[in-house]
């Protein structure tokens, strides 16, 4: 069914609580939006749904106002240890915020607990928690779920306090299965009682989300919804308040516009997404010391416990909430998103047009930017951890790009390597085979030796020349150089790496920080489909047919992710 009607909540044909409208009025939600019209009633009479409806369309209230509604009705109340009602979604911060939505309900019904499940802290922590707490409803991440359900050793049996669940959540579908949850998700499956409710929302219906509806759901009502103004026909995945821009510029342009623009909108909040940790970590430095007044925060993939501290420090500054494609313009509201291009990547505008159906606008470099990017380097020059960030970012910018499955497009063979070392205000390049033999003469390296560039923190600088001097004593004894590895990529000297791991645990934990190289994150499906048709695993014809089921996800390394995984 589609439906595009919206209207108030005593309009419903079921009726909701007092608490829960006292809810929703605290809330600030007068009206529903069409996904909530839809599914709330289906769902409050033992329906299975699976609904599609683009992000920011207020699916998150269409599936915890039934939660509690179902387990309001429920003939035996919940004791302390049952679970009767689970939901699942594929990233930490998507948790917190659906745990957040949900307490503005309970504590209207204190008879619920709710507990919260993800990654990045002691799993001991968690089972302690639900131990001493209970948890009713749980929020949670698969990955984690699927743990708990595992450790009966450790005086939690997950697997029997499910035994009373009455409905289970899987929040943005289309997304677990994109980050590789799928094996998980069945895990999780075969623990839940079959006799159940089950709801499945996503921004799109692949196939994949297609086996899982079949997996996981009985005889579902299949719900597309589309906002107002949008043709049937009309396949675009993003909010139709959703602008979305484009900016060409060669790579040793693109930090000084992204600083420029930054500091042209200093009112308003903002996520600026990178390819890899490296990079988050190095330009999160670079942002910090050169937008003065303006709080500054890094998050990524490979943080732990600060990152979650750091996501909920940002959502509480005030400003307006402009995220990657699908976290703006939600719920009716205007956003906005920009990508930066390189000039050789100008053809993805018209892949993203033709293929996702998704609308993009030009916005031209600003003329008459300052050269932020010789700061930059004095900035590497007064400190070696600066140096050091700004090579590891180089490189694990030039390793994901070569891994990058749309890479019809995104070409490593293209790259201009000396704009590119300009634009990270390299002091020189860095040795890594995908350099080697190639000559740069438009980038010109400082000519300081930067072995003696030396670290602004005194223990760090401390503890490197104790390791050189250790080195040459070695050297010393052994009567010959240090032996390099040759011919051998970085990402596949397996030896290098672990040693590596090593003393980047080792510097964590005497100094609380460091990096490490990102692989990149999830692609587009998209490419996925054209390279299976390039090898001819897939006819054209399903080509065509599992295209316009695909999701619309905007990638490019400078509009990237304060998100994450789960």
């Amino acid at each position: 069914m589609e439906a595009v009607t919206e209207g108030s909540w005593e309009s419903l044909p079921v009726a909701l609580s007092p608490g829960v409208l006292q809810a929703l009025r605290e809330l600030g939600f007068a009206r529903m939006t069409p996904v909530q019209s839809a599914t709330i009633p289906l769902f409050m009479n033992n329906k299975d749904v699976a609904a599609e409806a683009v992000t920011g369309s207020g699916k998150t209230l269409a599936f915890v106002i039934p939660i509690l509604e179902i387990l309001l009705r429920r003939e035996e109340k919940l004791k302390k240890m049952q679970v009767g009602a689970i939901i699942i979604t594929p990233t930490r911060e998507l948790a917190i915020q659906i745990n957040e939505v949900l307490s503005h309900f309970t504590k209207h019904f204190p008879r619920f607990s709710q507990i919260l499940l993800i990654g990045g802290r002691n799993p001991m922590e968690d089972v302690e928690k639900f131990k001493e707490h209970g948890g009713n409803i749980i929020v949670a991440t698969p990955g984690r779920l699927e743990d708990l359900f595992r450790r009966k050793a450790d005086g939690l049996d997950l697997a029997n306090c499910v035994k009373s669940l009455d409905v289970l959540v899987l929040d943005e579908a289309d997304r677990l299965l994109d980050m590789g949850f799928e094996a998980s998700l069945n895990a999780i499956l075969d623990f839940l009682p079959k006799q159940r409710r089950t709801g499945l929302f996503s921004a799109t219906q692949t196939q994949e989300v297609e086996n899982l509806v079949r997996a996981g759901l009985r005889n579902p009502v299949r719900i597309s919804v589309k906002e107002k103004g949008v043709a049937a026909s009309n396949t675009q995945k993003t909010p139709t308040r959703l602008e979305n821009y484009y900016m060409i510029c060669k790579a040793d342009e693109k930090f000084n516009q992204l600083v420029h623009f930054l500091r042209q909108h200093k009112q308003e909040k903002h996520l600026v997404f990178f390819s890899t940790c490296a990079c988050v970590e190095y330009y999160g430095k670079a942002l910090e010391s050169l937008i003065k007044q303006v709080k500054i925060m890094s998050i990524h993939g490979k943080m732990k416990h600060k990152r979650n501290k750091i996501f909920t420090e940002f959502r509480k500054l005030p400003g307006a909430f402009v995220h990657r494609c699908g976290r703006t313009a939600r719920i009716g509201n205007v956003g906005s998103a920009l990508v930066f291009l390189l000039p050789m990547e100008e053809s993805y505008i018209s892949f993203l047009s033709i293929n996702q159906k998704c609308p993009m606008q030009e916005m031209k470099p600003q003329t008459n930017v300052l050269d932020l990017l010789p700061k930059l380097q004095s900035m590497a020059l007064a400190d070696r951890a600066v140096f050091e960030k700004g090579m590891k970012a180089f490189v694990s910018y030039v390793q994901a790009y070569a891994k990058h499955e749309c890479n019809l497009i995104f070409r490593i063979k293209d790259l201009d390597f000396a704009s590119l070392a300009k634009g990270f205000a390299l002091l020189k390049m860095p040795k890594m085979p995908e350099l080697r033999g190639k000559c740069f003469p438009d980038f010109t390296p400082v000519t300081v030796n930067t072995d003696s560039i030396s670290f602004k923190d005194k223990n760090r600088e401390k503890q490197r020349q104790k390791q050189l001097e250790q080195q040459r004593k070695e050297r010393e004894e052994n009567g010959a150089k240090k032996k390099f590895i040759k011919n051998k990529a970085w990402s596949k000297q397996k030896a290098k790496r672990e040693k590596k791991k090593k003393v980047t645990a080792k510097r964590k934990r005497e100094e609380g920080s460091d990096i490490e190289d990102e692989d990149m994150e999830e692609l587009l499906n998209d490419t996925r489909l054209l390279k299976r048709l390039k090898k001819g695993k897939i006819s054209e014809e399903e080509f065509e047919k599992r295209l316009t089921g695909s999701q619309s996800r905007l990638k490019a390394e400078t509009v990237a992710d304060l998100e994450s995984e789960g």
